[in-house]
């Protein structure tokens, strides 16, 4: 680590080695030279006078980057795609002067950037689905023990613990489904030439459209891609960049939304993230259990969804067939989205892996709300027993405000069973009142909804990528 001038925390502190590997430059130039040698091979096999030697040199040397030489190279061209090409020619003599034939920068540019987004999104897709996992066995676990629900914050009809964490999980199911689409529909630029007429390709070709036509194909099948974009300009489509950014950012949303739950419902103590043995809360107050790793989560997805304005914005001003304003932003807003994303969902497994649940502490809260919630069943109980409906809501809306104002203005515990049993109208006892107070009766069709939710929206995901399923996430702070 360097001390002497800015590091991103991104690297330093919260982006995996994995993720930071893909956006490395040896990814980038290894690509480079695997895109060289694919278009070298499509030229000798579309009839160019390229030879087998030629291409096996490339391939001699196509892991082995002599980047001190580009490097030094760069600084007499200012041109980072010649600087490469000279330093790769510097050791494949033979073939020097095929290499980049007929090529624009972009060719090794932009198709490399399209790799690397597609291995980048195949690694975000792989945390994702863990997080779905976890969250799942999460959802299972609890799926019928009852809690307050909340509308407005505010004391609503009970819940279970395991429907609220579906709530989380269906989020998270939507962006895999914008994940897989966007990487389903990715494509390679191919080589299309300065302003993507393919015409340097028409003139090595001595004019024959047909063999022009099948150049694109056989490098993107040699790429491992299905197909290249139809047309372009000298670039592929910035639009591409806004799709993927935005797949990013809604990943970085469900996860926002989460983490804030969390937080609130630690705030309550009722749900805890995992905290370490020896970890400090806060320098001053030793007793503290802040939920950091959720606050961080909400702190890096801010990052996330902001970030997607960049590609946005850059697609938006490409004038004509291209301008170069792109790359300097693209540089930084496309890794670090994805660096940073990375990070979100380090941190969503880890949380979601050791989430405490409190559940004394969840029936209490509901009990001391409950008495209010079961008003209806209590008057249809009485109903039953000959009392008057109308007469019986006039009276449990006059109870109830004076059980409230026992419990807000006066500090004690909700006595409206209390208050009902008194009332000779009702016709019931505080035994058959406190026998009806039974949580399980209010929370609806939680528990199925969570089974059948689980089953069959969830469960054809996590059997669909179940190779790498049980990913543990290693939090550096």
């Amino acid at each position: 680590m360097s001390t002497d001038r800015y590091t991103s925390p991104l690297s330093e502190r919260y982006a995996s080695r994995e993720m930071q590997y893909i956006f490395s430059p040896e990814m980038k130039f290894k690509t480079w030279r695997k895109l060289w040698i694919a278009l070298a091979e499509t030229e000798r096999e579309l009839g160019l006078d390229i030879t087998e030697e030629q291409i096996h040199e490339l391939k001699e040397h196509a892991e082995d980057i002599n980047f001190e030489v580009a490097k030094e190279r760069e600084k007499l061209v200012r041109h980072d795609v010649m600087s490469h090409v000279y330093a790769y020619g510097q050791q494949c003599p033979k073939a020097k002067g095929i290499i980049h034939l007929g090529a624009t920068s972009c060719y090794v540019g932009d198709n490399t950037d399209i790799i690397i987004m597609a291995e980048a999104l195949k690694l975000v897709k792989k945390k994702l689905v863990n997080v779905m996992a976890e969250l799942s066995k999460f959802a299972d676990t609890y799926k019928a023990l009852p809690t307050l629900a909340f509308t407005h914050f505010q004391p609503a009809q009970p819940t279970t613990v395991g429907k609220r964490a579906t709530l989380w999980l269906q989020e998270f199911m939507m962006d895999y489904e914008d994940l897989e689409y966007v990487l389903g529909s990715l494509k390679l630029l191919g080589s299309k030439g300065t302003t993507g007429t393919q015409a340097s390709f028409l003139e090595l070709f001595d004019g024959d459209n047909e063999t022009v036509d099948k150049i694109d194909p056989m490098i993107a099948e040699k790429m491992g891609f299905k197909e290249c974009y139809g047309v372009s300009g000298q670039t592929y489509s910035r639009k591409v960049d806004t799709r993927v950014a935005n797949v990013l950012a809604g990943i970085a949303a469900s996860a926002y939304k989460m983490s804030n739950d969390i937080r609130l419902l630690q705030h309550l103590k009722e749900v805890e993230e995992p905290f370490e043995k020896n970890q400090i809360g806060s320098s001053a107050m030793a007793y503290k259990r802040n939920p950091m790793r959720s606050e961080r989560i909400g702190s890096l997805s801010r990052y996330v969804m902001v970030d997607a304005l960049n590609p946005a914005i850059t697609s938006a001003t490409q004038w004509f067939e291209r301008t170069l304003d792109d790359s300097a932003n693209k540089r930084l807003s496309i890794p670090e989205g994805f660096l940073a994303i990375d990070g979100v969902l380090d941190l969503c497994l880890n949380v979601v892996d050791g989430l405490v649940v409190y559940d004394k502490v969840i029936t209490k809260r509901l009990m001391s709300e409950l008495p209010f919630m079961a008003t209806e069943n209590i008057m249809m109980d009485a109903v039953k027993k000959g009392g008057d409906r109308q007469e019986l809501h006039e009276k449990i809306r006059k109870l109830s405000m004076e059980a409230g104002a026992h419990v807000k203005q006066e500090g004690l515990e909700n006595n409206l069973l209390e208050l009902i049993a008194a009332d000779p109208a009702f016709g019931l006892t505080l035994e058959e009142l406190q026998a009806s107070m039974d949580p399980s009766k209010y929370v609806g069709r939680s528990p199925r909804q969570v089974e059948k939710f689980l089953e069959n929206s969830i469960q054809p995901i996590l059997d669909e990528n179940k190779d790498f399923i049980g990913l543990k996430a290693e939090i550096n702070v």
